[in-house]
């Protein structure tokens, strides 16, 4: 199972040389490493490192053999996990949707059209604070798509275009980091109630704000001159009204403000209420666009929108939890915990190598991970597993780590590898201008939530 997962994520790390879409790799070792898991399922379960099948052991002592086997993992354990994914994956298909209609509408471009500087510093820091604080609200990685989509409206240079992106990325992963809704790996946490959404905004806003000021106060002793700006179509005629433009940015955006809001009132799953948004704002879509011509309508019609939304990523999540949650059935991750506790035992230096290894490999499966080798503690617990509680040290710094540490390499975040496929930027030259960059802000950001947590 484990060398199943290896290889797989070799693939997905080498998507763009071996030209397989990560998506596939994803799906195939999502399938595999559960094929592996059940044909060698007695001697696998029987070495004694997978937590739930000792509890379900517990809860039917009548139940003995291949048939336990088989309804420990088929009828107990997909069941479980894929609710637990399907969870994640219509959460984030339906807020991909939603920024998705708002892109359409052109929402998004009364943000953009009051950007006016072509200073470089000065548009480098009202881009990398748009984009912290839109991540936060839409996610890190449609504002890294939305926010590419704008750089080529303001930036003429292919290499200064690269730069700003990079930076975006830097950004976006950071203002993602300190939201519930604004990354998957915070998403993941909140809804496995490791944290609620007012105590991670609380405990890592700070740590992320410098995660990202740091660069930027850096860049801007070394950045000089001007940006040139494209020329502009002015021929080009809009299939919105501007009341349309507000409207629609007011309904996506509040959309979004209003998911943990359903979820705190109604205690129902957070992917209901981001469903709720999606529907009230197909609703006023086909209300607004009934009398309007047809290849407007078919312009802006959610229906045809949706074919637009990347669900190659969807797929891509689908077949990354699946593979975890395979390898947390089977107790690899238990051992991975027990390994990491013994050799580190330090909450810091763990949830800091899980950031690091963020660069390398994608967040969301180390969360995945991280979230299954550590239970969630008991209110009450004392010393050590006082860090495991709702809300503990750990799963704040957990958040920080895995949603910030990604920026270190271009291929470490959904936000990276989506602004490297749209604008095609080159690793290496990622590794040699942003990554320092970005290394620099992750250990400032890790400072200041150590300092915070110890002594503010």
């Amino acid at each position: 199972m484990v060398v199943i997962f290896v290889l797989g994520y070799l693939a997905i790390a080498l998507e763009h040389p071996l030209r397989v879409d990560k998506a596939a790799s994803a799906l195939i070792i999502g399938t595999l490493c559960w094929v592996a898991y059940i044909v060698g399922a007695e001697d696998i379960l029987h070495l004694g490192f997978s937590p739930s099948w000792a509890a379900f052991l517990a809860a039917h002592p009548d139940v003995h053999g291949l048939h336990a086997i088989h309804e420990f993992i088929v009828e107990n354990e997909i069941i479980h996990h894929i609710g637990e994914i399907g969870e994640i994956l219509f959460f984030l298909l339906g807020a991909m949707t939603i920024v998705e209609v708002v892109d359409q509408h052109e929402g998004f471009k009364i943000i953009t059209d009051r950007i006016k500087t072509t200073k470089k510093v000065k548009l480098l820091w009202i881009l990398s604070f748009l984009t912290f604080f839109m991540s936060a609200l839409l996610d890190n990685l449609t504002t890294t798509i939305v926010l590419v989509a704008l750089l080529r409206k303001l930036i003429d240079d292919k290499q200064t275009r690269w730069f700003f992106a990079s930076m975006v990325v830097l950004a976006a992963n950071a203002g993602g980091a300190w939201s519930p809704i604004g990354d998957v790996t915070t998403i993941m946490l909140w809804i496995g109630n490791q944290v609620t959404a007012l105590r991670i905004i609380e405990g890592v806003f700070l740590p992320s704000l410098v995660c990202m000021v740091v660069p930027l106060v850096i860049l801007s002793f070394t950045m000089k001159g001007n940006v040139n700006r494209p020329k502009i179509d002015e021929d080009e005629e809009d299939i919105t009204t501007p009341k349309e433009k507000i409207l629609f940015l007011i309904l996506g955006v509040g959309g979004l403000l209003f998911v943990p809001v359903f979820k705190t009132t109604t205690h129902l799953p957070p992917y209901m209420g981001m469903l709720l948004s999606l529907g009230i704002l197909w609703v006023v879509s086909e209300i607004i666009h009934r009398d309007k011509p047809k290849e407007i309508k078919d312009q802006l019609k959610v229906v045809n929108i949706l074919r637009r939304v990347d669900v190659p990523t969807v797929l891509f999540f689908l077949g990354i939890l699946s593979a975890v949650a395979a390898l947390q059935s089977a107790g690899q991750l238990n051992v991975l915990s027990q390994y990491l506790n013994e050799k580190l035992h330090n909450i810091y230096l763990i949830d800091l190598a899980i950031g690091i290894l963020s660069s390398v490999v994608d967040n969301v499966p180390l969360v995945a991970g991280a979230m299954g080798m550590y239970p969630i503690a008991d209110a009450g617990a004392v010393g050590y597993d006082a860090f495991f509680v709702q809300d503990g040290l750990f799963w704040e710094f957990l958040a920080y780590t895995a949603g910030t540490g990604g920026s270190m390499l271009i291929i470490g975040s959904a936000a990276g590898v989506a602004a490297m496929g749209l604008e095609k930027i080159d690793f290496i030259w990622y590794l040699k201008r942003i990554s320092w960059l970005a290394l620099i802000g992750y250990l400032a950001g890790a400072g200041v939530y150590f300092i915070q947590f110890n002594h503010l």
